[in-house]
């Protein structure tokens, strides 16, 4: 699952700026900033192509209780 803190977190793993996931995600820059200032949430469609592009750059999401060491949502690179 996408959150604010995952896809900060997301992008500073693949090196990618706000700019760079809104343009691969074709989605506007402020969607983004916006999601991850926790100002509003993207449509559906729009919080499924932020995932996708960041998932497609090698990111692995958990969820809470999902991660190896347990705890809370988190993210790590694919090996």
């Amino acid at each position: 699952m996408l959150t604010p803190d995952t896809c900060r977190a997301a992008r500073a793993l693949v090196s990618m700026s706000q700019s760079e996931l809104a343009t691969k995600a074709k989605v506007s820059e402020s969607t983004v900033r916006n999601f991850e200032a926790e100002r509003n949430a993207p449509v559906p469609n729009n919080l499924s192509a932020l995932l996708k592009v960041l998932e497609d750059a090698g990111v692995i999401f958990f969820g809470a209780g999902e991660a190896p060491s347990g705890g809370g949502p988190g993210v790590r690179l694919r090996k």
